[in-house]
């Protein structure tokens, strides 16, 4: 049975300010380039194996992925798909704020100006049936937004669970391919 890992990026300027990123290109701080680096020593402590890296194009994810490969010697390569949702309006509001959280239930809405929960799966859904037809093993680096789809296409999860999944900065998930 073929796998994958999910991980998200490490720690940025407005995680700690309580800020959603979105499709905004946000920087890591020291503790981000800190935790990615520890993520990397992980992956070779737990003996993590993979073929490649795929990881968003927004700097945060792709400086936690190049941290990542080489002190791993993984490859890895920019993966559009993986670009985090554009959360329009919310993009730079408080991540815990109770309209946000209702309006990520609203599958259909792109948030005045962004993409819809909807056009995420799609992109997202794709690129995990490629990883799932692909005889390779592959590390994902990306976003909280990312991290709340891919969990989607292994379980069903109802409005209320879905908007309150979350991941922490260099988590890493590992994903069992049926």
């Amino acid at each position: 049975m073929g796998h994958f890992y999910f991980i998200r990026h490490g720690q940025t300027v407005w995680n700690v300010e309580n800020k959603i990123c979105g499709a905004t290109d946000i920087e890591l701080t020291d503790l981000g380039h800190r935790q990615a680096v520890e993520t990397a020593e992980k992956i070779l402590e737990q003996g993590i194996k993979a073929d490649e890296i795929l990881t968003s194009p927004l700097v945060r994810a792709s400086e936690t992925a190049r941290h990542i490969s080489e002190i791993t010697g993984i490859p890895m390569r920019i993966e559009e798909r993986l670009i985090e949702q554009n959360f329009g309006k919310y993009e730079s509001t408080a991540r815990d704020g109770k309209e946000f959280h209702e309006a990520k239930k609203d599958m259909a809405s792109r948030f005045g100006s962004g993409e819809s929960m909807l056009q995420l799966a799609q992109r997202i859904y794709n690129l995990l049936d490629d990883i799932k037809a692909s005889d390779k093993t592959y590390i994902l680096v990306a976003h909280n937004g990312i991290a709340r789809i891919v969990e989607s296409y292994f379980r069903e999860m109802d409005n209320e669970e879905f908007s309150s999944f979350g991941v922490k900065n260099c988590e890493i998930k590992r994903y069992d391919l049926d």
